[in-house]
C-alpha cells in the first residue's frame, strides 16, 4: 500500500493556489502581489505531479481572490486550479480563465511602444490562447507566450 503524506501543511481558511509548473511559482507570487501580503502563505515547488511531472502550490491563509486576481494566474499557469477552503475542507474549486482583455500586469515586447517609455498602461487583447498571443492596444505588436514579461 502506498503512503500518502501532506507535503505542505493544511490550512483553516483561505485560498490554494495548485498545479503552478514549478518553473513559474514566483512568477505567480509576484502577480499576484503575495509578497507584500500580511498573512500566512506556505508554498512548496518542484512537487512530484502526475499532470505536470513537477508542480508548485501555494497556500494564503484567510485570503480569498476576486475573479480577476485569479485570471491573472492563467498568464503564467493556465492549468491552475483554485481550492477554497473554510474550517479545513475545501468549499469550492475554481478554474482559471485567461480574460479577453490583459491591463496593467505584461510589458510590450515592441521596444519601441509608447507603454515601454511614458507611464501608460499596458492593454492588451488575447488573441490566441494556445499559443498565448496578446496584441498590444497601442502599436498593435503581438507578444508570444515566449516573450510574456511580467511588469
Amino acid at each position: 500500500m502506498e503512503k500518502k503524506e501532506l507535503k505542505v501543511s493544511a490550512i483553516q481558511d483561505g485560498t490554494v493556489i495548485d498545479h503552478i509548473p514549478a518553473k513559474d511559482l514566483f512568477k505567480v507570487i509576484k502577480i499576484l502581489k503575495l509578497d507584500s501580503c500580511k498573512e500566512q502563505i506556505t508554498f512548496g515547488t518542484n512537487l512530484e505531479s502526475k499532470k505536470l511531472g513537477k508542480k508548485a502550490i501555494i497556500k494564503i491563509s484567510n485570503r480569498f481572490f476576486k475573479q480577476e486576481e485569479i485570471n491573472k494566474i492563467a498568464l503564467i499557469a493556465p492549468v491552475a486550479n483554485l481550492n477554497i477552503i473554510k474550517d479545513y475542507r475545501v468549499v469550492e474549486k475554481k478554474k482559471v480563465e485567461l480574460p479577453n482583455q490583459i491591463e496593467g500586469i505584461v510589458r510590450c515586447y515592441n521596444p519601441n511602444c509608447i507603454t515601454n517609455h511614458e507611464n501608460i498602461t499596458t492593454k492588451f487583447t488575447v488573441v490566441s490562447r494556445e499559443p498565448l498571443q496578446l496584441k498590444c492596444h497601442y502599436c498593435e505588436k503581438i507578444t508570444d507566450e515566449n516573450h510574456i514579461e511580467i511588469i
